[in-house]
């Protein structure tokens, strides 16, 4: 059981707002944020590289945390700055050639599609997308169907930004493992809420951000690579800590996931992002996905029970994401009169899912995202708001 007052008095912002943009940034617990201004203390004090030093196991513990929250070995994890990034650290770490496939989902994040849009003009890459069924997930069977001997690799957003409905992400690992083809999972808006384990998915990497659902802070994320498939994978970048200089015309990757990172990073966030999976694993992921599922049903209903009001998502496997819009008032407005009365919530544009919302014509929508310490009361007062139009 939750203990809802203790977490959110860990959150003070909770006294002042309702905060319903945990897709965009949640907020992060007291111990994050202590934890982050101690090491930028530490740094003052000594200088960048002493505190480093200093808090050398606290560094580590990134790892370590990362790893349980994920089932996985704290040598395949590695440290980025945003989920983006170690996206694209993943896809070009595979050896693509001309007329190579790559299949993805029509739910794609806009960075990640604009990357493969990039390295298909680069490489002759084809680009396969694979429609959702009536759901809102991938259809597995057109999944099946467009594998062919030239596909290499399955990228899949677990949870779209546009909407909240949850991919079958361990289906289509089983599906990538029979058929031999790398499978990169972006997890950004699912890790912290779902509880993601790397041996039931089956996916080779898997990349999150550290701002969203895990509640940590902005400019962190990560990459999990299997360790069986780091000798196939090039980082597309090196440097003196990814791998070693053994002489003037060679040098060698490091063993682990940490080839993918860089000597320079934000060492407090880090830590910060460490603390906050920390966070996540003491208050359980099974405890905090039932939490997120019922305030999200609640929202949902709430919602669908207001004249003009229509919701977006489609499935019964529902993240704390729910999208809608307003018959008579437009996202933006709507996101402006709420953020006016201390209610925080995004919009998801169209322009940026082209593959879906543009399709669709369903332009932009607004975007409500709870997490665990949310309310049921907020939940009714966001409603009534809404309504007020």
């Amino acid at each position: 059981m939750l203990d809802i007052s203790q977490i959110r008095n860990e959150c003070p912002a909770c006294e002042n707002i309702i905060h319903f943009n945990n897709a965009g940034c949640s907020l992060s617990p007291l111990p994050v944020t202590d934890a982050i201004i101690e090491h930028l203390k530490l740094e003052q004090q000594l200088g960048g590289y002493e505190a480093a030093e200093a808090a050398a196991d606290k560094i580590e513990n990134f790892y370590h945390a990362l790893a349980t929250l994920l089932n996985c070995d704290p040598t395949e994890i590695a440290y980025l700055e945003n989920s983006t990034r170690a996206w694209d650290m993943a896809l070009h770490s595979i050896e693509l050639q001309a007329g190579d496939q790559i299949i993805t989902g029509d739910m794609e994040y806009v960075s990640n599609y604009l990357g493969l849009l990039r390295l298909a003009k680069l490489k002759q890459i084809e680009i396969k997308v694979v429609p959702s069924d009536s759901i809102g997930q991938i259809d597995l069977d057109l999944l099946r169907k467009a594998i062919t001997d030239r596909t290499r690799l399955i990228a899949l957003t677990h949870v779209a930004s546009q909407r909240g409905d949850i991919q079958p992400a361990q289906t289509v690992g089983k599906i990538a493992r029979e058929y031999e083809i790398f499978y990169l999972l972006d997890a950004c808006q699912s890790v912290g809420q779902i509880n993601l384990d790397i041996a039931e998915i089956g996916c080779d990497f898997l990349c999150g951000s550290g701002r969203k659902y895990l509640r940590g802070p902005r400019g962190t994320g990560f990459l999990y690579v299997r360790k069986s498939r780091l000798q196939q994978l090039n980082p597309i970048f090196v440097d003196l800590h990814a791998a070693c200089w053994n002489d003037p015309e060679h040098y060698q990757w490091r063993a682990d996931a940490k080839r993918f990172e860089n000597w320079e990073r934000y060492v407090a966030g880090q830590i910060g992002l460490g603390v906050a999976a920390d966070y996540a694993n003491s208050i359980g992921l099974d405890a905090i996905r039932a939490r997120v599922e019922a305030l999200a049903n609640r929202l949902q209903q709430r919602l669908r029970a207001i004249h003009g009001i229509s919701v977006h998502e489609r499935s019964d496997e529902l993240s704390g994401i729910v999208t809608f819009n307003q018959q008579d008032e437009d996202a933006i407005r709507l996101r402006r009169r709420l953020h006016a009365k201390n209610i925080n919530i995004s919009v998801a544009k169209q322009a940026n899912a082209r593959l879906d919302l543009a399709q669709s014509g369903v332009g932009d929508v607004n975007r409500a995202s709870v997490h665990y310490f949310n309310t049921e009361a907020e939940i009714d007062r966001f409603v009534q708001t809404v309504a007020q139009s």
